[in-house]
C-alpha cells in the first residue's frame, strides 16, 4: 500500500503550454504560445478571428501536433500519453458535429461508451447531463430537431460525459439565447467550484468578465503574457462617474488637481482600489455634488482587447 507521505500531490495547474508553435504548409497559425490554466479556475482565451485560438486549443487537447513547444495537460503529456489526455478532457468545438437521427439521450449514452462507461452507467449520467443543461424534455428526440442553441447545450453535455478533469469551450455561448447565457456563466462557474479547469473562448467579453479568473490573450499566433494582464490591470482602474451637474462635478475635479477624462455627463477618472474607489464617491456627495452613477468603465476585457487591437482601427 503506497505511503500517504509519498502519495503523488494533486496537479494544480492543469494546463500548461509553453512556447507552442504550429503551421500548416506556409501559414504559421500559431508561433509563440504559453499558457497556465490552473485548476478549479475558468480562464478566457481571447483574440481576433484568425489569431490561433482555435488551432491551440486542438493541440491542447490532442487533435493537432505542436510543430514545436511542451504541453501538458493533467500532467500528461498529448504527444505520448494522448490516451490520458483524452480522458481528462472534455471539448467542446465552435459547433457540434452530431448523428441527426441519433437521440439526445443515445449521442451521449454512445459517446460514455466510447470512453468504455457501461452502457447503463452511460445512460443514467446521460440523463443527469441533460437535466443539468435544462434538455431533459428531448432526451428521447433525434439530434436534428434541436435549435442551435440547444445544439449548443447537447454539446457541452457530450463533453462532460466521462467526468472530465479538464474543459475546453470553444465559443459555448453562440446560438444561446440570453437565459441560457446566463445559465452558461452559472455552470462555468459551477464547473470550476468542482475542481475542474476550464479554458474558454469566446468573442462576447462582457459575459466574459462575470464567468473568468484569468484571460489570455492572442494576436498574430502569440500569446500576449504580461503586458495583456497589465492593459486588464489598468482598464480595472478606469471608473466612470455621472453627475446631474456635469460641469459641477467636472470643476471639483479641477480645483482639487484630480486627473479625469472629462465626458458629456461627468468624467472618468482613476482608482487605486474599491476602498479608494468607496473614499472618493463619499468625498465627491460630501462636496454637494449629486452623483446618479458611479462604476466601472466597463468589461476590463473588452477595454483590453480594443487597445490590443488598435493598429487595425
Amino acid at each position: 500500500m503506497t505511503s500517504p507521505a509519498l502519495a503523488p500531490a494533486p496537479v494544480r495547474e492543469a494546463i500548461v503550454a509553453t512556447g507552442v508553435a504550429r503551421r500548416f504548409g506556409s501559414v504559421h497559425a500559431v508561433t509563440d504560445a504559453t499558457l497556465t490554466v490552473p485548476a478549479g479556475s475558468v480562464t478566457a482565451l481571447i483574440g481576433p478571428n484568425g489569431c490561433g485560438k482555435t488551432t491551440l486549443m486542438l493541440m491542447l487537447s490532442g487533435l493537432l501536433r505542436p510543430d514545436s513547444g511542451t504541453i501538458t495537460v493533467a500532467g500528461c503529456d498529448p504527444r505520448t500519453d494522448a490516451a490520458a489526455v483524452r480522458a481528462s478532457i472534455g471539448w467542446m468545438p465552435d459547433q457540434l458535429g452530431s448523428w441527426d437521427n441519433l437521440t439526445c439521450l443515445q449521442t451521449l449514452t454512445l459517446m460514455g461508451e466510447a470512453y468504455r462507461i457501461p452502457r447503463a452507467t452511460a445512460r443514467t449520467r446521460g440523463m443527469e447531463l441533460l437535466a443539468r443543461v435544462h434538455l431533459t424534455e428531448f432526451a428521447e428526440r433525434p439530434a436534428r430537431v434541436l435549435s442551435r442553441g440547444q445544439k449548443q447545450r447537447l454539446s457541452l453535455a457530450r463533453a462532460l460525459v466521462h467526468d472530465p478533469a479538464v474543459l475546453l469551450l470553444d465559443e459555448p455561448a453562440n446560438g444561446l439565447d440570453p437565459r441560457s447565457r446566463i445559465e452558461l456563466r452559472e455552470l462555468v462557474r459551477e464547473f470550476a467550484a468542482e475542481g475542474r479547469a476550464v479554458l474558454v473562448s469566446s468573442h462576447v467579453l462582457a459575459e466574459l468578465d462575470e464567468m473568468v479568473d484569468d484571460a489570455i490573450f492572442m494576436s498574430q499566433g502569440r500569446t500576449l503574457g504580461d503586458d495583456a494582464a497589465a492593459m486588464v490591470a489598468d482598464a480595472k482602474t478606469r471608473y466612470r462617474i455621472g453627475a446631474t451637474n456635469p460641469a459641477q462635478l467636472q470643476a471639483l475635479l479641477t480645483q482639487y488637481q484630480v486627473a479625469f477624462e472629462p465626458e458629456a455627463g461627468g468624467a472618468i477618472v482613476r482608482v487605486e482600489s474599491q476602498d479608494h474607489a468607496a473614499q472618493s464617491l463619499s468625498w465627491i456627495v460630501e462636496h454637494g455634488v449629486a452623483i446618479h452613477q458611479f462604476g466601472p468603465v466597463g468589461s476590463a476585457l473588452e477595454q483590453t482587447y480594443m487597445a490590443m487591437n488598435e493598429e487595425r482601427r
